[in-house]
């Protein structure tokens, strides 16, 4: 379609307003699966109740009651909205809070009333349906994930607002595969509408006409972005006229590496305004952190000793070099550290990487080579599973890493990277991060960097945990592994 044209038929798969139907089959998947762990919740319990041994009829009710609770519960706790399948934490926090909520509403009255029976129901089995309910939404999404980046599943939404803020919304959009959301086009202010080229996505209109165009395409979802051309009334107008359509306005604020737990509304003369707090780097954050890291890290050590003396071994007989390989990396506060990691090259890799800089692939300060002749069989095995990595937890230990944080790289590549990139220095340095779980070593420099500054600014333990949990599986599938 040429840049401008806005008459040219949609395809048939834009007319196709699936959303609908798929949100419901995904949430009626989700009804049943927690309808069917009600009742276990229910009646796993009572099978140790001397009470109930041999009441079958009643362990039946019981297990109606926690078909029909269980769903009901997380229902009130918004764990069935539609606009948030599949997208942020929302969906998965709906169910630790009708937990919390179903165990206050059966555990204090069966406390109070000398229930025991009851309160043995409540105490075990609730946990016991949290645990499934949340796997099951985990396992759900990661399966919805795989459809929508083979282009199934999808929100079809058309972008709207000024040519610059278009094109960098659609990149967001089309780089985070896992919202789900396929732009179909763009409505551009009038005056730029026959004045784009190469803008890689069709022009369907000017801003006047969103709402038909959405109409005729059939769309699901307008996204908005923060510029002059959508200011003053325009929001409020369009709002308007997506009145009655069941389509979705979603309003880009503009703040790309601010994350939802820094943003709070705040209403000022009647005006809302977007209050995003300061990031915390310091205080009983850093403690809960710091006392975390140590605790997994010393339970890992244990479980994992015999691979690292095996690995140590192999090491040590593949060539009679050192067994581990220690190099200067810039850490908290701009200080630098021995970081450690299983030898994975040949003896002499140091004194000929200036050989290979000529071949460097790598963006952004960092150096990188896809087929690095240093590299050992045995190195090559180790890197494939991160298993090169492992004595990290010895830095993890000592304090000069964390867990999770960001890359921690050489002094020479920092030099060479944009300035904000020094933010990095306001947090310990990581074993993984976002960058591991998000691409490892295939990502350039410059992406590497911006998703170290993203995890500085938006730090929570439970980002933390979600990086941990995520880690294990890029592991396993070997992705840029490096």
């Amino acid at each position: 379609m040429p840049v401008g044209h806005t008459s040219a038929p949609p395809s048939a798969s834009l007319r196709r307003r699936n959303f609908i139907a798929w949100s419901r089959r995904y949430v009626l998947t989700l009804v049943l699966a927690d309808g069917l762990i009600g009742a276990a919740a229910a009646v796993v319990p009572s099978r140790f109740s001397n009470s109930l041994d041999g009441e079958f009829a009643l362990v039946a009710v019981l297990a109606i009651l926690g078909a029909i609770a269980w769903p009901t519960s997380i229902s009130l706790a918004r764990g069935y909205v539609r606009n948030r399948v599949g997208v942020g934490s929302e969906e998965l926090r709906a169910v630790p809070r009708a937990g919390v909520a179903l165990v206050v509403a059966g555990a204090f009255p069966a406390g109070l009333l000398g229930q025991q029976t009851l309160l043995t129901l409540v105490v075990v089995g609730v946990p016991f349906a949290v645990l499934l309910s949340t796997s099951i939404r985990y396992f759900a999404r990661k399966a919805l994930h795989r459809r929508q980046r083979t282009g199934f599943d999808v929100r079809h939404v058309v972008v709207v607002g000024s040519s610059r803020a278009v094109r960098e919304l659609t990149d967001r959009l089309n780089r985070e595969k896992q919202c789900g959301m396929k732009v179909v086009g763009a409505c551009l202010p009038s005056h730029e509408v026959g004045d784009v080229s190469d803008f890689g996505i069709p022009v369907l209109g000017d801003l006047s006409s969103v709402a038909r165009i959405v109409r005729r395409l059939d769309c699901d979802a307008v996204a908005v972005t923060s510029d002059d051309s959508t200011r003053d009334t325009y929001l409020r107008k369009l709002a308007w006229s997506l009145e009655g359509t069941g389509v979705e306005m979603l309003v880009d604020p503009g703040l790309v590496e601010v994350a939802g737990p820094r943003m709070h509304i705040r209403p000022l003369m009647g005006a809302p305004l977007l209050h995003i707090e300061q990031p915390h780097f310091s205080g009983w954050r850093r403690v809960i952190k710091r006392g975390s890291d140590l605790v997994i890290t010393s339970l890992g050590l244990v479980l994992i000793s015999p691979v690292i003396l095996v690995i140590a071994l192999l090491i040590k007989l593949q060539d009679g070099g050192p067994i581990l390989f220690r190099q200067k990396r810039v850490g908290r506060d701009g200080e630098e550290f021995w970081m450690y990691k299983f030898r994975s090259m040949v003896i002499d890799a140091e004194a000929r990487k200036a050989a290979l800089m000529a071949h460097n692939e790598g963006k952004g300060g960092l150096f990188k080579l896809t087929e690095d002749p240093r590299i050992t069989p045995l190195g090559k095995f180790l890197r494939d599973f991160s298993l090169d990595e492992l004595p990290q937890l010895f830095n993890v230990l000592n304090g000069s890493m964390s867990l999770v944080g960001p890359r921690p790289h050489l002094a020479n590549e920092i030099a060479q990277m944009p300035s904000e990139a020094t933010r990095r220095a306001l947090v310990t340095p990581g074993l993984t991060g976002l960058w591991q779980v998000s691409g490892r070593s295939d990502l350039e420099g410059d992406e590497a960097v911006r998703l170290d500054l993203r995890y500085v600014e938006n730090w929570t333990f439970t980002l933390d945990i979600l990086i941990l949990w995520k880690t294990a599986s890029a592991v396993l599938a070997k992705r840029g592994a490096r």
